[in-house]
C-alpha cells in the first residue's frame, strides 16, 4: 500500500475527522461519510462504478461441451415419447424404432459431454451418491441415469421382442418403454430448469419460461432429426414439429416485446445475435415452410420439410449457445444484482420530461428495447 501524501489536509477536513471521532467515541458508530485522502490506494465506490466496478456474479463455468449436451439431452427425451407414442397410438413400428435409437444414441451421447464437462467419470458418479429434491442439478443427474437405463432396455428389449415375441419379453419391452417415455418428458427440458434455477438474471427471470421453451426445442430436434433419417412422409411428425414451431415463434416475441433489463443480453452483443439467429431459425422460418409443406404434395413437400427440419435443427442448437452465452453476458453486469439504476436510461427519460407525450414515450420504448 503506497504511503499517504505528506502535506497536512485543510482545516475543515481536519474539524470533520476530529468531528468523527467524537461521534465514535460518544455512540459507538459513526453515520458520516469519512474523508478520502488525495491519492488514496482505495478506490472510491459509486453508483457509476458499483462496488468498484467488479462482477458480483461468477460466471458459468461450463465449457462448449454444456450447449451441446443441452441440444442433445432435449432431443433424445423427446425422441423416447415419440417413440412410445409411435408404438402405442400410431401402430408405426419403423417411426418407433428409429425414435428409440435416437433415444439411446442421445442419452449416450450426453452422458459423455456431461463427464467430458466435468473432467471425469467419478465425479458423474459422485453426483449420484445423494439424491436432493430441491437441487435440480441432482434431480437432473438421476434422471439423467434413470432414463438412460430405461432407454437402454427399450431399445434392446424392442429388437429382442422382433425375433422373439413371447410374453416375458412383451412384458418388459413396455415396461421399459414406459419407463423411457416417462422420464423423457422430465428429461427434455430439465435443463430450463436448472439454467432457470440460478441467480444470473438473464436466467433466472425466464424461469417461468425456459423449461417448456427447451423442451419446445427439444421436440422439434427430434422430430427434425426423425424426418432427416427418411420419416419426412409422417404427418403426425408434421404437425407436432409444427406445433413446437408455433411455440418457439410465440417465445421469440414474448422475448422481443418484454423491456426488462435483464433481458438485454438476450438482445445486444454476441449472445443477442445468437439467440436472435436461433429463435427465427427454429420459430418463425421452420413454421413458414411447415406450412407451405402442408398444402403441398409429393416431391415438393418433402423438400420444403427437409429444409424446415434443417432450419430447426440449426435453430435449436444456437438456442442453447444463445441462452449460455447471455448467461455470460449477464453475470459480468454488475448493476443488476445491486440493483443499481441505469443512469443513462434515467438521464434520456428525464430529458424525455421535457418533450410532448407522444415524442417522449416512443424514444424512451426504443432506447429501453
Amino acid at each position: 500500500m503506497s504511503a499517504l501524501p505528506d502535506q497536512p489536509l485543510p482545516a475543515d477536513r481536519e474539524q470533520k475527522l476530529d468531528d468523527i471521532r467524537r461521534e465514535a467515541e460518544r455512540k459507538g458508530l459513526v453515520s458520516d461519510k469519512g474523508i478520502r485522502p488525495a491519492d488514496a490506494p482505495i478506490p472510491r465506490a459509486s453508483e457509476e462504478t458499483g462496488y468498484y466496478g467488479i462482477p458480483m456474479l461468477k460466471e458459468p463455468q461450463w465449457k462448449w461441451e454444456i450447449p451441446i449436451y443441452f441440444f442433445v439431452g432435449g432431443a433424445a427425451g423427446s425422441a423416447a415419447y415419440i417413440g412410445a407414442m409411435a408404438d402405442w397410438i400410431g401402430d408405426d413400428y419403423k417411426l418407433a424404432r428409429d425414435a428409440r435409437w435416437l433415444a439411446l444414441g442421445g442419452v449416450g451421447l450426453s452422458s459423455a459431454l456431461l463427464i467430458a464437462d466435468l473432467g471425469r467419470p467419478a465425479r458423474f458418479l459422485n453426483m449420484l451418491r445423494v439424491f436432493k429434491l430441491q437441487s435440480p442439478m441432482s434431480v437432473g443427474a438421476w434422471t439423467l441415469a434413470a432414463f438412460g437405463s430405461m432407454a437402454t432396455a427399450s431399445a434392446f428389449a424392442k429388437a429382442v421382442q422382433a425375433r422373439w415375441n413371447n410374453l416375458p419379453v412383451r412384458i418388459v419391452a413396455n415396461l421399459a418403454q414406459a419407463g423411457s417415455a416417462a422420464l423423457g418428458l422430465p428429461f427434455h427440458n430439465y435443463t430450463g430448469v436448472l439454467v432457470g434455477a440460478t441467480v444470473i438474471p438473464a436466467w433466472n427471470k425466464n424461469i417461468d419460461t425456459l423449461p417448456i421453451h427447451f423442451g419446445m426445442s427439444g421436440v422439434q430436434a427430434a422430430c427434425s432429426i426423425l424426418e432427416l433419417a427418411g420419416h419426412s412422409d409422417s404427418r403426425a411428425l408434421n404437425l407436432l414439429a409444427m406445433m413446437s414451431t408455433a411455440w418457439e415463434t410465440y417465445e421469440g416475441i414474448n422475448l422481443e416485446t418484454r423491456l426488462e433489463r435483464e433481458l438485454r443480453p438476450l438482445k445486444r452483443g454476441t449472445s443477442g445475435w445468437i439467440t436472435r439467429a436461433g429463435g427465427v431459425l427454429s420459430g418463425p422460418l421452420p413454421l413458414t415452410l411447415r406450412l407451405l409443406a402442408a398444402f403441398s404434395s409429393g416431391h415438393r413437400s418433402r423438400r420444403i420439410r427437409k429444409w424446415a427440419a434443417i432450419s430447426g435443427i440449426a435453430g435449436s442448437l444456437l438456442t442453447r449457445y444463445g441462452w449460455v452465452q447471455a448467461g455470460h453476458a449477464s453475470a459480468r453486469d454488475w448493476r443488476l444484482p445491486l440493483e443499481i439504476p441505469d443512469q443513462t436510461a434515467a438521464k434520456e427519460l428525464t430529458a424525455n420530461e421535457e418533450l410532448p407525450p407522444q415524442t417522449a414515450t416512443s424514444s424512451t420504448t426504443e432506447k429501453l428495447a
